[in-house]
């Protein structure tokens, strides 16, 4: 279960995946989730936390439950409108900057997460789906088995962040917590 303030990394790394994504056009949930999902990958895969969201085998490939969630909560808040972002969402972002500009691994961790984007965020939703299908998966029981995430049934839980250990997390300053918190309506 994630905590408060892994919470609150994971909605302002949420409205910077949407700044980020903006310029390759049209988004959907699905495209979304994919985007996430990959991120999230990929900063494992580098040793690094930023994101915290559970995933799990869905028709449409990746989803998380806690993803959806925080996306239902920023439109509530007014920080989203569709996968725009408003003016509020603009104030995170800014003070999200901060806590990124000088500190390494957050630094690093934006970096993949901008790599990703640009990668597969010029794709429609379709091929973004074909390409998480076609990420192998293995499990801590037997590391060398692989199995590409469409062979795998749905619903089956695909990435659970509390069980990976990594040298290094996403984190935010107290103050930085709070203002972000406070720019979030929460």
């Amino acid at each position: 279960m994630r905590q408060p303030h892994q919470i609150t990394v994971d909605r302002a790394l949420l409205l910077y995946v949407l700044q980020c994504a903006e310029p390759h056009g049209l988004l959907s949930d699905v495209k979304l989730q994919q985007l996430c999902f990959l991120c999230e990958l990929q900063m494992f895969g580098k040793g690094f936390k930023g994101f915290h969201f559970e995933f799990f085998r869905f028709a449409y490939g990746a989803f998380s439950k806690d993803l959806d969630n925080d996306l239902t909560s920023l439109r509530r808040r007014e920080c989203v409108e569709n996968f725009t972002l408003t003016d509020q969402a603009g104030e995170v972002i800014a003070h999200l900057e901060k806590a990124i500009s000088g500190v390494e691994t957050n630094e690093k961790i934006v970096e993949i997460l901008k790599a990703v984007i640009a990668t597969y965020g010029g794709h429609d939703s379709g091929a973004i789906t074909n390409s998480v299908e076609s990420v192998e998966l293995s499990t801590p029981q037997d590391p060398e088995f692989k199995i590409p995430i469409r062979d795998i049934v749905f619903h089956t839980t695909l990435l659970v962040p509390s069980r990976i250990e990594v040298q290094n997390e996403f984190q935010l300053p107290p103050g930085v917590l709070t203002k972000i918190n406070q720019a979030m309506g929460y």
